[in-house]
């Protein structure tokens, strides 16, 4: 018996080895991360989120929003770093993720990323932020979202 135990221990090991670094855990950089010097040049406004039931029987959450070029350099690439808090303002998820422009809209909304269709001076375009799972113990506010990279030429 035990050692039936130890075999069936052993493969739940070796799933969660196996299939928990497929996808790859979501980046965390410490809160104290600088921003990148151009992101003033970005401002983001509009910011609206929603969620969706997957396959799996999980609920997935949208933070949609609106960017725009005032600066004067090509954006070909943008890195946030997204902080959602609890009731009592600590940071309970923290996450990076490279921001995705929304391509279009009907059928279903579909994104790109920056690289696909670079944000010129004065351009704005939509975006979409995708999150698997959410804490538990986020108060419901808006994260906070913070440029903390990018590449441009």
């Amino acid at each position: 018996m035990a050692i039936a135990a130890g075999v069936v221990l052993a493969v739940v090991v070796g799933l969660v080895v196996i299939f928990g670094h497929g996808k790859g855990a979501p980046q965390v950089l410490p809160t104290s991360t600088a921003i990148d010097p151009y992101a003033p040049s970005l401002p983001i406004s509009r910011l609206a989120m929603s969620e969706s039931a997957n396959l799996a029987g999980g609920k997935v959450t949208y933070l949609d929003g609106h960017i725009a070029n005032q600066g004067n350099r090509i954006v070909t690439g943008i890195t946030v770093q997204i902080l959602f808090r609890a009731f009592t303002h600590e940071v309970t998820q923290n996450e990076t993720q490279s921001l995705k422009i929304i391509r279009m809209r009907d059928p279903y909304i579909d994104v790109e990323p920056v690289s696909a269709a670079p944000l010129k001076p004065g351009d704005e375009q939509d975006f979409r932020l995708i999150f698997d799972a959410v804490s538990p113990d986020w108060d419901g506010a808006y994260p906070e979202i913070r440029i903390i990279h990018v590449d441009s030429k």
